[in-house]
């Protein structure tokens, strides 16, 4: 120990204990664990969770946290419904619509559910669970409130997904303020909002991601500077990003198993082995990551997708999906104050082959009435009546002055189509011989109007409230999963 009574060296990890959290979490808190080859825990004051920054150990080297809000729209869901507290809860698509689980209350996840989990193994192994295809419009809601949190404490956040965030707190002469103290305090301020959420510290995005993941739900789990290797060298290849079950089977049969095996290798062997992404992985398991905390957050494309239940197979079902999948997009487009000029039609057929289509507009816009009807053209180029569709999906990018558009992702003659019937071609043909009808509604000041009053509709009670008659067709056929994409709540 040091004559001021704090740890000479601390350990590699450190987990908050029962008094590290607000009062209302303390019985579920997790008690101090140490790494194995260490023994002494922060000494002092510093295991008590009003103490001041000067009776932590010193932080000296970058520091990022990983906020991870707990089981998130599970955990909004009990916050809503106070009778399922305690309960099992699943947020998720219909078991017997090719489902998928979005989020599984820790009820839930004794019983082995976990996110991502077809629905109808879900419900074999937890029966008695509450079911609940989710609302949005709250989990953006509350998403964003907490991501306000974040940016109040620094202004270096990088949202990944709708319930989690990388910041950067690394101390400096303007922020003096310990890492730890930071997280501390943004656990309890997320609290009071009625979630939870772990928070992984570390000197790289890669250890606090992992450490985030070590002690839920309400976990903080700390590695101080100099002790990465401690931390990881134990842990499986899997826990790491970018290593997937592929990678890892890979890395197995190499007798690669622990990150600490991973790290041990020579950089041009696990490059050899796994591509350019060995560098990545070697550099990352010797603690060494110095990806930033990417700040910018400038949107490249806006986007929605959705699958069925059932395949689509008539035109008028496969036009309304296209119509819907619009209408999403283009509201996107206004909420976020963006206008595009390239649009993108995918689709997801019976077969799981993947074809896709863009076009370039002659002026950027945030209309769906104005570029419905070009999608619906475009859609000869990826499918013909009587093909089953599994899922549609529409994207618009190009928010630059310039932008490169490819102009089809795909071979044409694929589908029996001209040699000479570009994309181009076809983006240049003026829109009444491109098929019946021009915009949804032809007058452009009446479009906005109409466009203006469902969007506050919309914000004001919900994406729902209104709705045409294609978005109502096509939502009747969707499996009800939900996706973790930011840009789906925003």
């Amino acid at each position: 120990m040091n004559a001021d009574g704090r740890a000479a060296h601390p350990p590699a990890s450190w987990q908050a204990g029962a008094n590290e959290v607000p009062a209302p979490a303390q019985d579920h808190a997790a008690g101090f664990s140490p790494a194995p080859e260490q023994t002494r825990a922060v000494g002092g004051a510093a295991a008590n969770g009003s103490a001041p920054d000067e009776s932590l150990p010193p932080w000296n080297g970058p520091a990022i946290l990983l906020v991870d809000l707990d089981a998130f729209f599970a955990s909004v869901e009990q916050l809503d419904h106070p009778g399922w507290r305690g309960k099992p809860v699943i947020v998720g698509g219909d078991a017997d619509k090719r489902g998928v689980v979005s989020t599984a209350s820790y009820e839930a996840r004794a019983f082995g559910v976990h996110s991502a989990m077809p629905s109808s193994q879900a419900a074999r192994l937890c029966p008695q669970a509450i079911w609940t295809h989710g609302h949005f419009d709250r989990y953006r809601h509350l998403s964003n409130a907490i991501m306000d949190i974040l940016h109040d404490e620094t202004p270096f956040v990088q949202q990944v997904s709708i319930d989690e965030a990388f910041l950067d707190v690394t101390p400096n002469t303007v922020n003096r303020e310990h890492p730890v103290s930071i997280a501390r305090r943004i656990q309890a301020r997320v609290e009071a909002l009625g979630v939870t959420c772990s928070i992984g510290v570390g000197t790289s995005k890669n250890v606090a991601k992992i450490a985030s993941d070590m002690d839920k739900p309400r976990g903080l789990t700390v590695v101080f500077p100099g002790s990465e290797r401690a931390f990881l060298d134990p842990l499986p290849v899997r826990v790491m990003s970018g290593i997937g079950a592929a990678a890892e089977a890979v890395l197995k049969s190499r007798g690669i198993e622990t990150i600490g095996d991973l790290a041990s290798r020579d950089e041009a062997y696990l490059t050899k082995l796994l591509g350019k992404n060995g560098r990545t992985m070697w550099i990352r398991a010797n603690g060494r990551d110095d990806t930033p905390v990417a700040s910018d957050d400038a949107v490249k494309s806006v986007s929605n997708e959705t699958s069925f239940a059932v395949d689509l197979t008539r035109r008028r079902d496969v036009e309304a999906a296209v119509a819907s999948m619009a209408a999403k997009v283009g509201r996107r487009l206004r909420r976020k104050g963006l206008r595009g000029r390239t649009l993108g039609l995918r689709v997801r057929l019976g077969d799981r082959t993947v074809h896709s289509v863009q076009r370039q507009l002659a002026e950027p816009t945030d209309d769906e009435l104005f570029f419905t009807p070009l999608l619906l053209a475009m859609l000869a180029d990826v499918w013909r009546e009587g093909m089953p569709v599994r899922l549609v999906g529409v994207a618009v990018t190009g928010f630059a002055e310039q932008s490169f558009v490819q102009e089809s992702l795909f071979d044409a003659g694929a589908f029996g189509l001209p040699e000479d019937a570009t994309a181009a071609d076809r983006a240049d043909t003026p829109r009444r011989e491109q098929g019946p009808g021009g915009p949804l509604v032809a007058d452009e000041s009446k479009r906005r109007s109409l466009l203006e009053a469902t969007d506050k509709l919309r914000e004001k009670f919900g994406d729902d409230a209104v709705r045409f008659g294609h978005e109502l067709r096509s939502s009747a056929n969707t499996t009800g999963s939900s996706s973790k994409n930011i840009a789906d709540y925003k």
